[in-house]
């Protein structure tokens, strides 16, 4: 008995085309489909406000790892004029060790390009954004990272904003920093934790 072949036509679905945003996420937030996702993604993109956009998916609890993963790769290819760089470096401040990582991975991908962003925290009067900035100096690994740290303790007044600077100067420092790390004892004698902290910075550069 020969075997009958048949013949089985395969369905190609046709994916729509967006002339504005408000469509684009519409579809993004209605779609049930993994790989329609991943494609209106790429179109989100593409409009202004995307980014941006984007990046609030990656931020709600909600959001599918996968998915995340697609809108942190799609965001690194971004010109770093038009990246939502601020929003961003917001990811940093969150609990969520996945989502803070993609933030990372994203700030490394535009590297010393976002140097703008970290000055404009280092030399701004709110100390809990310079703390923050300090943070991403140590979190991100940027090619000046230890250079803007020791302008920043040069001058720095704040105890909090400087000790955060230190704990990051023991993994990045250099032998010829310690003299500015040791004068932090005399800016801010009596402080017992600041001699703890600038002694176990210069041990760990020193090795």
């Amino acid at each position: 008995m020969a075997l009958i072949k048949k013949h089985v036509e395969q369905e190609i679905k046709e994916l729509p085309t967006f002339t504005n945003i408000e469509d684009a996420k519409y579809f993004f937030e209605t779609s049930t489909d993994f790989d329609e996702k991943v494609y209106v993604i790429e179109e989100i993109i593409k409009f202004h406000g995307g980014g941006e956009y984007l990046i609030e998916y990656i931020n709600n609890e909600d959001a599918d790892k996968k998915l995340s993963t697609k809108v942190a790769s799609v965001i690194s290819n971004m010109d770093s004029n038009e990246a939502p760089i601020e929003k961003i470096m917001d990811l940093l401040r969150l609990e969520n060790a996945y989502v803070r990582n993609l933030g990372i991975s994203m700030l490394r991908d535009f590297g010393d390009s976002i140097r703008y962003y970290i000055i404009k925290f280092l030399i701004g009067d709110d100390k809990d954004l310079r703390i923050f900035a300090i943070n991403v100096l140590g979190d991100v690994n940027f090619s000046e990272s230890r250079d803007m740290l020791v302008e920043l303790l040069e001058t720095e007044q704040e105890i909090n904003v400087a000790m955060t600077a230190v704990d990051y100067m023991a993994e990045i420092g250099e032998e010829e920093d310690i003299p500015l790390l040791e004068s932090l004892k005399e800016r801010f004698a009596g402080e017992f934790y600041v001699q703890f902290a600038v002694d176990g910075a210069v041990k760990m550069i020193k090795g």
